[in-house]
């Protein structure tokens, strides 16, 4: 059973990383919500709490990010992507450009009940210019067409088109090519910025169930060499065996 072995895991000093990576990355995340609330009967303890006084680092970050549902997780890398030091504008781009409607909807519930905060006031405090009233209106439409099952969202990024700005063009190139957009992304993360954590850790667990296979076939025609042969390059212990779990690359990539 998942759960009693994530609890023999955890228990004493150390923990068995090993374990938790067998685990925990090769399980989809319905899956591992039902041994979350399986520890919690057994053990009397929240899984995600343990992880996180267990371990530490981008470590950490890989196995409390994969207990998330999807519309947690999106609310909680927005909320951090804003109130820290500065924004991560990338990061909205990232989130809000490739979600569906009705992932947009959940997320804002889900940004609501975890900070008691409206997602819109915040992008429109911590952002400015065009991009803010890009993002703006996406989230607003997107929301509305959701209620209203309208095309709406289709008119704002013909009006996207129209404008010049870096961000613009980036969020519209996600929002029609997804895995290229990625792709791009995740090379840039680890080539481009000494290997940027949070957005090679962000991106390989958002799309892991949606499209990350697409994703890395994109890497490979686009850069020449594999999503998994650059993470293995960079990337180092368990914190590399996590990615690499999540990753999961093809026979050649080894």
């Amino acid at each position: 059973m998942d759960a009693q072995m994530l609890g023999g895991a955890l228990q004493g000093f150390g923990c068995d990383k090993d374990m938790l990576i067998s685990i925990l990355t090769q399980r989809c995340n319905s899956q591992r919500l039902m041994i979350a609330e399986a520890y919690q009967s057994m053990c009397g303890r929240d899984l995600i709490g343990d992880l996180k006084e267990k371990l530490s680092d981008h470590f950490k970050d890989v196995m409390v990010g994969l207990m998330y549902p999807p519309p947690s997780y999106d609310a909680h890398e927005l909320w951090h992507a804003m109130k820290g030091v500065g924004t991560e504008e990338n990061c909205l781009i990232d989130i809000l450009a490739s979600r569906t409607n009705g992932e947009i909807f959940q997320m804002r519930e889900a940004y609501c009940l975890q900070y008691g905060s409206n997602l819109q006031e915040d992008i429109y405090s911590e952002t400015s210019g065009h991009f803010r009233d890009t993002l703006m209106n996406l989230v607003q439409v997107l929301w509305e067409a959701c209620q209203r099952k309208t095309g709406e969202h289709k008119t704002m990024l013909q009006a996207i088109l129209c404008n010049k700005s870096y961000q613009q063009l980036w969020l519209v190139l996600c929002v029609r090519d997804k895995p290229a957009y990625f792709a791009y992304r995740l090379h840039s993360a680890i080539h481009d910025f000494g290997f940027h954590n949070k957005t090679v850790i962000r991106i390989l667990i958002a799309r892991s169930e949606i499209d990350l296979m697409t994703i890395r076939k994109r890497y490979k025609e686009r850069y020449g060499k594999s999503l998994f042969h650059d993470i293995k390059n960079f990337a180092s212990g368990h914190y590399e065996k996590a990615l690499l779990a999540i990753c999961a690359g093809d026979a050649e990539d080894y």
